[in-house]
């Protein structure tokens, strides 16, 4: 039997993001293997035939000898399994995954799930950082971009040297993430839905949040995910004054979505493609989202949601007075064309087909 082995980072992103893909691979008779830290999500995965290798990982640390570990595992793990084709996503997967398939000469996909924050400003750090890549994915039968922009800034290092292809992101499902019904207009509630990192915005969100709070006290503003930063101290702040309503990390964001009226996603990460923005759109939600490449490409400004200038706190709290000053068939209308553009654009169908193709 032919195995494919997958490196991955965290089990929620390799079972919400990628299950599609890994029923295909199954579906063709592969053997799945899959490599990453333990959660609660890694039971779903073995109902489905993977089998699921824990080992952990630093997403965010910069200490060499735990790296240096991470690639020894991988190499021993791909030597010992002697996989067809390695699947990675993420940075480090990306990188000390290539580096392993490259010794042992097996096929390699990486996909750039975003470039990380130590590549987007000029430093020693993105120097390096490009070096790696540049090494790691030399060999590499074919590298997956969630949008353009990465892939130009891979261009013009030299990396991978045009073994490209442009895939939507991880795609949504658009049979889960259906179409939900417009939430009536008694009240206007927007959603944050993310890492709580500074990274993600949540500082210009909660700015926005006090001052249409003050202005429009029918309003309400929610806030649902992990604290990577050191946020907890001011979200229960924010909370007691009753700007927000804290949810903490939810298992399915349908239910928030279904009585929210906005998703606002002012991040300044570097993203691949917001999978928040995508589920939202699914769902017929309005959004308000930064212009950079991950989200921009999500959004037609007016239409289905408004595009506002990074880390500008008076650019979102101005569109959000405009989204709030829409009558409320309009705003049901931008949620719908929101799910029309996603359909058309953006259905994981899309990205399971150039999987297997690559495969």
């Amino acid at each position: 039997m032919k195995k494919v082995l997958i490196l991955s980072n965290h089990h929620s992103y390799t079972y919400n993001f990628r299950k599609e893909i890994i029923q295909a691979i199954i579906d063709e008779g592969y053997k799945v293997y899959i490599v990453q830290p333990y959660g609660e999500k890694v039971e779903n995965l073995k109902k489905m035939g993977c089998e699921c290798i824990n080992l952990s990982l630093d997403r965010r640390g910069t200490n060499i000898l735990t790296d240096a570990i991470l690639f020894k595992n991988y190499y021993k793990i791909m030597k010992k399994i002697k996989p067809d084709v390695v699947l990675t996503y993420t940075v480090k997967p990306n990188i000390y995954g290539g580096f392993a398939s490259r010794l042992l000469k097996i096929p390699h996909i990486p996909n750039i799930t975003g470039l990380g924050t130590a590549i987007e400003n000029k430093s020693i750090m993105q120097k390096i950082m490009f070096m790696m890549h540049r090494t790691a994915l030399k060999r590499s039968s074919c590298i997956m971009f969630q949008n353009e922009e990465n892939k130009k800034i891979f261009e013009r290092e030299k990396i991978g040297k045009g073994k490209y292809r442009l895939i939507p992101g991880s795609g949504v499902n658009i049979e889960h993430f259906d179409l939900l019904d417009y939430p009536s207009q008694r009240s206007t509630e927007f959603v944050f839905i993310s890492r709580i990192m500074e990274e993600k915005g949540i500082d210009q969100y909660l700015e926005a949040a006090e001052y249409i709070k003050k202005k429009y006290p029918e309003t309400k503003f929610h806030i649902c995910g992990f604290c990577e930063g050191n946020y907890e101290d001011k979200l229960q702040q924010f909370e007691k004054d009753g700007v927000i309503k804290y949810h903490g990390m939810i298992n399915d964001v349908r239910e928030i979505l279904n009585h929210t009226h906005c998703t606002v996603h002012p991040t300044f990460y570097p993203e691949g493609m917001s999978n928040v923005l995508l589920e939202s759109a699914a769902s017929g939600r309005p959004i308000i989202t930064t212009d950079r490449s991950g989200c921009r490409e999500i959004v037609d400004d007016e239409v289905n949601g408004y595009i506002v200038e990074q880390e500008n706190t008076n650019d979102l709290v101005n569109k959000i007075e405009n989204f709030l000053s829409l009558k409320h068939q309009k705003k049901m209308n931008m949620g719908l064309s929101g799910r029309q553009k996603v359909v058309m654009e953006f259905d994981r169908k899309f990205v399971v087909s150039a999987y297997m193709e690559e495969i």
